[in-house]
């Protein structure tokens, strides 16, 4: 099941799914930044801005950062491969742009894998808790882009152009 250009680091020589096995790796400060933009149609946009960003549901943003902060704890449960960790922050900011939310996530530990999943799972799910308290503003609230912006302390290093 190998390529010539690429081979899946959780499939084996035979084709067979596992976990990678990092015992024999190094702990090192690992960081990854993630984020997850959501639209919002005008009318629930200005609804939204005139509440203070209240919903019948709650506070917004409070809410997701809380949703989001769960998931990032609970990723390797989510996703079968995936190494659980302890993580050592996690941190989500918010940022208006026209037309709707860039939320970010930045997840931090001291381990021997990566942290990228759980800064991705944490903006999804941040995202996914907006849309949730605003869906009664419009159904046609939507979460695009979501993706790893960063990504520091392991063999590879990303920044997003």
């Amino acid at each position: 099941m190998k390529s010539d250009s690429f081979s899946l680091t959780h499939v084996d020589a035979e084709g067979r799914p596992g976990m990678v096995d990092v015992s024999a790796k190094a702990s090192t400060v690992r960081r990854a930044l993630a984020e997850a933009t959501v639209w919002f149609p005008p009318e629930a946009l200005e609804a939204l801005n005139a509440s203070g960003w209240d919903s019948a549901k709650g506070p917004v943003w409070h809410t997701a950062v809380i949703a989001g902060t769960q998931a990032v704890k609970k990723t390797s449960e989510l996703i079968p491969f995936c190494h659980p960790l302890p993580i050592e922050g996690c941190r989500f900011e918010q940022e208006a742009i026209p037309g709707g939310l860039r939320l970010t996530c930045e997840v931090r530990t001291s381990h021997k894998t990566g942290v990228e999943m759980e800064a991705l799972t944490g903006a999804s799910v941040a995202a996914l808790t907006v849309i949730d308290m605003c869906k009664a503003l419009s159904p046609h609230v939507r979460i695009e882009q979501v993706r790893l912006l960063e990504k520091s302390g392991g063999k590879r290093e990303v920044r997003a152009s």
